[in-house]
């Protein structure tokens, strides 16, 4: 990076749980950083063994940092050994900035970086997951616990936090988790790159339906695939497709359960795509039963590409659909009312269009990516090519 001799250098880290992530999502982030004037450096597990995001990074100018932090796991002592990389990983970069995003990075990056003195720590907190939905039992109870106490004690080191919806930011205020004297901000989702997903003419034929999601119960990966199924005794000529992949999380659906789905003829199952922009094409609605969602990134692609979307009134979820408009929101878990909002596009295709061309119009006026990021910047304190303001610390 090129700096005039007089001019500081002004280090930023942005500490994410997969290294792809930092392009597939934070991609205009990480670029608007660099072209603000920005030594930006890229931290997060499994860059030693992904050279190719490495190296498209590098191309960017982001100085890169493998960090021996497991995405998943509950082990406190891999999770200590991070927290000590990290710490001594900042002393030695000397960043003004960390950002980190997800459980591990927002937890364990912020702590590191109040310990090391870095004078401001922001927290984005993309979704909750598998720690605040089901019922808090067992495992997944001990689970609930652990990792809402270390947000409460490392979000009260942050100087600001941002949420992808109000609902995830009033529900970290009521369970304490986020303290009065920590400032918080909801922005819309991660953005989407309206340029990159296009909107693109409507696949010919019967109407299809699209889910793209790790597979996960929590996604309502179960509920898609049981509404298919009643869908196709009436409707044998309609598919039903899923772009995913088995997960980590303890919450992922089994292979034989996937199998089964398959072998039944309730869904084309594509597999795991790097690029899902042909599955949008090729599909006439989006479908996310999710549980619930900071903003969730697929329905924003589909959007853009013009499809109308079914989704639940659940947070996150709930911010992307005006009902009637854009597509239909549905109840958590309700197979029926699933069932019922397939079947009106079936029953009235010329809604597909319709509401197709609102989802794309909503995308680029609530989410397009220069407008999320722009907001993020300001309320860091970065302008284009401007050296942001770090006198304020807490």
């Amino acid at each position: 990076m090129q700096n005039d001799a007089c001019t500081p250098v002004f280090r930023v880290v942005i500490l994410a749980g997969l290294p792809r992530s930092l392009i597939n999502f934070r991609g205009p982030l990480v670029k608007a950083l660099c072209d603000a004037g920005l030594e930006v450096h890229a931290v997060a597990p499994g860059f030693n063994s992904d050279l190719e995001t490495q190296a498209q990074l590098e191309v960017w100018g982001v100085i890169t940092h493998d960090v021996p932090m497991q995405r998943t796991g509950t082990n406190p002592l891999r999770d200590l050994k991070a927290l000590r990389f990290l710490y001594h990983l900042f002393r030695e970069i000397k960043p003004d900035m960390v950002l980190g995003y997800t459980i591990k990075p927002v937890i364990y990056g912020t702590l590191a970086a109040r310990l090391a003195k870095v004078p401001k720590r922001y927290a984005l907190i993309t979704g909750l997951g598998y720690a605040f939905t089901g019922e808090a039992r067992g495992k997944r109870g001990l689970i609930q616990l652990m990792v809402r106490g270390l947000y409460r004690q490392s979000l009260k080191r942050a100087n600001l936090v941002f949420f992808q919806n109000p609902d995830d930011e009033a529900l970290f205020k009521q369970l304490g988790l986020l303290s009065q004297q920590v400032r918080s901000k909801v922005v819309n989702g991660s953005g989407i790159d309206t340029s990159r997903f296009t909107q693109v003419p409507l696949p010919k034929g019967n109407p299809s339906f699209l889910l793209i999601a790790r597979l996960l119960g929590d996604k309502g990966i179960r509920e898609y695939v049981e509404a298919a199924a009643c869908v196709r005794e009436r409707h044998p000529e309609i598919s039903f497709k899923v772009v995913g992949d088995i997960d980590a999380n303890p919450d992922s659906i089994t292979l034989h359960e996937l199998d089964a789905w398959i072998a039944a003829g309730h869904i084309d199952y594509l597999g795991k795509l790097d690029d899902v922009r042909p599955a949008i094409a090729d599909a006439s609605v989006y479908v996310l039963p999710s549980y619930r969602e900071g903003t969730p990134r697929t329905v924003l692609e589909a959007m853009a590409m013009g499809r109308p979307i079914i989704t639940t009134d659940a947070p996150g979820c709930r911010e992307t659909v005006v009902e009637g408009d854009n597509g239909y929101l549905v109840p958590v878990k309700s197979v029926d009312a699933l069932v019922e909002a397939m079947l009106k596009f079936i029953d009235q295709p010329a809604l597909i269009e319709r509401m197709g061309q609102r989802s794309r119009a909503i995308a680029e006026e609530k989410y397009d990516v220069q407008k999320v990021n722009a907001v993020m910047l300001e309320a860091m304190g970065i302008t284009d090519r401007s050296t942001p303001d770090i006198s304020s610390n807490t």
